[in-house]
C-alpha cells in the first residue's frame, strides 16, 4: 500500500507540476554576461528610431515600474516640462551630463548612479552611454 500512495503522488506531482509552473512569478534577473552586452541579443530587445536599444526585464502588475537595461548613441535633450517619471539609473558605460533648471551640472560616469525625480527640468547631454534603469511611473504604462 505505501508503494501505491508513494507512486501515485509522484504521478500527481508530473501532471500538475508543469501546470503550476505556468503561474510561478520569479525574479527577474540580469546576468553578468547580459551586462556586459548580451542582454541586446534577447528576443525581446527593442531598437528605436534613434537606434537606442532597450530591454524591458521587468513590468510590474500594476504597470507602474519598470526596469531594465538601455543603451544609446549621442544625444541633447532639453526637458522643459517636468520629467514625468521617478528614475534610478546606474551607468554602465558612457556618461550623462544633467545641467538643472538652475544651472547646476552634474556629470554621470559609468559606475555611478543618479536618481531623476519627475519634477525635474534641464538639459541631458551624453555622447553615448549603456544603463540600468528602474522607473516609476505615477499613471500605468503600456
Amino acid at each position: 500500500m505505501n508503494k501505491i500512495l508513494k507512486l501515485s503522488v509522484g504521478l500527481f506531482t508530473l501532471m500538475i507540476a508543469p501546470a503550476l509552473a505556468a503561474n510561478v512569478i520569479i525574479p527577474s534577473k540580469i546576468s553578468k554576461d547580459e551586462v556586459a552586452g548580451k542582454i541586446f541579443e534577447r528576443d525581446t530587445m527593442i531598437k528605436e528610431e534613434s537606434g537606442a536599444l532597450d530591454v524591458r526585464t521587468m513590468l510590474s502588475s500594476d504597470r507602474k515600474f519598470d526596469s531594465g537595461m538601455y543603451q544609446a548613441g549621442a544625444s541633447r535633450f532639453e526637458i522643459d516640462d517636468a520629467y514625468g517619471v521617478d528614475e534610478f539609473m546606474y551607468f554602465l558605460k558612457g556618461s550623462v551630463t544633467l545641467t538643472s533648471a538652475d544651472g547646476s551640472v552634474q556629470v554621470i560616469n559609468a559606475g555611478e548612479a543618479v536618481t531623476i525625480p519627475k519634477e525635474w527640468t534641464g538639459v541631458w547631454e551624453t555622447e553615448g552611454y549603456t544603463k540600468i534603469y528602474v522607473i516609476y511611473y505615477p499613471e500605468p504604462v503600456e
